[in-house]
């Protein structure tokens, strides 16, 4: 997603490197400015790699894949029913980014109507990621798959300012053992939760301590994390 309002979703079928050839893709969406975009779940992401082969124009890909063509409601390509999401849009632009072999054109579409398998809604009708179980080409013959502890919440600091590395006591900031990230954790707090005379120590047994409420998640509930103070 590239926009929400209005809500815009990109692709872009590059030129074929070995002889500089365009897709069937491309072709189409220049025929028919109108698409159907289809998140590929891994319970069909062989059928999909399948329908990726080069088959002769006008040969019907649902049918070599296996497919259900869904009539669409808005747009003129059918959707793939199996897919657990699909997006119905408008083409507002095609953008040639190059003409030579391995040149992509970004396609810029407008969702017009969005299908959601009840399948893989949470119980607030949201989409369940785990559900989704959804796979992204990674290039070449490399795939990854959106599941398991592949998935993971980070909070976006949107609503505050976090005090950033720059505030961070020089004996914290200069650790030899807390990595960036868990830096920016620390650094992301809106004020430092200790009396002005606290004291701080870069101890390595204590940044080994503060690895672990990081680890474990406990930052938030235990002012220990942030209690390096010298023991001299």
């Amino acid at each position: 997603m590239f926009s929400m309002n209005p809500p815009i979703l990109v692709f872009s079928p590059s030129r074929r490197v070995r002889d500089n050839t365009t897709k069937h893709t491309l072709q189409n969406v220049l025929e028919v400015p109108e698409v159907t975009i289809n998140i590929v779940s891994y319970s069909i992401v062989e059928q999909v790699s399948l329908a990726s082969c080069e088959y002769a124009k006008g040969i019907n890909e649902f049918t070599k894949a296996g497919f259900t063509a869904q009539p669409s409601q808005k747009v003129k390509p059918p959707f793939v029913a199996e897919s657990p999401v699909s997006f119905e849009c408008k083409v507002n632009q095609v953008l040639p980014l190059g003409e030579a072999g391995g040149a992509g054109n970004l396609v810029i579409c407008e969702v017009l109507l969005m299908h959601i398998q009840d399948s893989v809604l949470d119980e607030n009708e949201m989409i369940d990621p785990y559900k989704l179980d959804a796979v992204t080409r990674m290039g070449g013959a490399w795939y990854c798959r959106a599941n398991g502890n592949n998935l993971f919440k980070l909070p976006q600091p949107a609503t505050k300012l976090g005090i950033g590395f720059d505030q961070l006591p020089p004996e914290i900031r200069h650790s030899k053992l807390l990595t960036g990230s868990e830096l920016a954790i620390l650094a992301g707090v809106e004020k430092i939760p200790l009396a002005p005379e606290a004291k701080f120590t870069a101890d390595e047994s204590a940044h080994r301590a503060a690895q672990v409420y990081l680890a474990q998640a406990k930052w938030k509930k235990h002012g220990e994390l942030y209690r390096f103070e010298s023991k001299e």
